[in-house]
């Protein structure tokens, strides 16, 4: 295949979710409910945070990092979509579908850091409670926010001078999205070498950090059990049962997509569910299981309310 051939591709057509003109106004509408919701679930957690003193803590503080990295995450992909189901445009430029992927990866890989961090405080204050304000300082909080930040741009970038960006055609990414294993299909690189580079990226932020958070739940849980009473382990359970929960959401489905072999169907729906779905779970996990964040929510209202 000669160069001139390598470089003809100037943009993706996107097959979507669905091509019925019915199906798309529906999912259209659903979209819209979601990245809505998304938006001001998170918006308001982070306003929460900020405006109510009781909630500055490191938990809280990472807490609205992460809502901030649902926002943008969401945004990178969600307005295109909703945008393609009105206008039944599919297509989008090479430059513009490389931009929103590695975008989607950077925050992603972000958040998989980030909910590592936050691993770490529920084992510093399940584990070492008397010691928590010691271990988890303002300095310390904000240097493994920024490591998190830095680490996945980092990780991002440095792998776009080795990925391969000459595209041969055809020009068809079967995803309502410019994700990455979709993208790869369709490099001038035969689908074996495309899957081992999408395991050798992934192990290091999905595997590594699952490891160290699964570990750091074993401590936490032998922690618990030597608590000898009911309203301990209960306020142990309360600090660590939203973090797990939402752990397991998003890494049982990034793992699924990044970890086995590609299958367009399925990834398309584990795609929408951690892309789209789980940033809107994040602040209603958090918000109904915790009562720090209702109490502040009561507060902030309380305190815009007139007299």
């Amino acid at each position: 295949m000669t160069e001139e051939n390598k470089t003809m591709v100037t943009e993706f057509i996107l097959v979507g979710l669905s091509d019925h003109p019915r199906a798309q106004i529906v999912l259209f509408c659903l979209l819209l409910v979601v990245y809505l919701t998304t938006l001001s679930g998170n918006g308001f957690m982070i306003l929460v945070i900020v405006a109510d003193s009781h909630l500055h803590t490191p938990m809280y503080f990472f807490l609205s990092n992460l809502s901030l990295i649902d926002i943008f995450y969401t945004t990178t992909s969600v307005p295109e979509v909703l945008a393609n189901c009105i206008t039944h445009r599919t297509s989008i430029s090479v430059m513009n579908c490389l931009v929103q992927m590695n975008c989607g990866l950077f925050l992603g890989m972000t958040e998989c850091l980030l909910l590592a961090v936050m691993a770490y405080d529920c084992f510093a204050a399940v584990c070492h409670p008397l010691h928590y304000t010691l271990m988890m300082n303002n300095r310390l909080c904000v240097i493994l926010v920024a490591s998190s930040w830095i680490t996945a741009f980092l990780l991002t970038v440095v792998p776009i001078f080795f990925m391969p960006v000459e595209f041969c055609g055809p020009n068809i990414i079967n995803h309502f999205t410019c994700e990455a294993q979709a993208v790869y299909k369709l490099a001038c690189l035969n689908a074996r070498i495309n899957e081992i580079f999408s395991i050798a990226r992934g192990i290091p932020i999905l595997v590594v950090p699952f490891i160290f958070i699964m570990v750091t739940y074993i401590r936490i849980g032998l922690a618990v059990l030597k608590i000898c009473s009911a309203q301990g382990q209960s306020k142990a359970f309360s600090t660590c049962g939203s973090h797990l929960i939402v752990v397991s959401i998003f890494y049982g489905s990034a793992m699924s997509i990044y970890l086995r072999p590609q299958d367009s169907h399925q990834d398309k729906l584990i795609s929408l569910f951690y892309g789209v779905v789980t940033p809107m779970l994040n602040p209603m996990i958090y918000s109904l299981r915790n009562k720090d964040v209702k109490g502040a929510v009561y507060r902030v209202i309380r305190k815009k309310a007139p007299e």
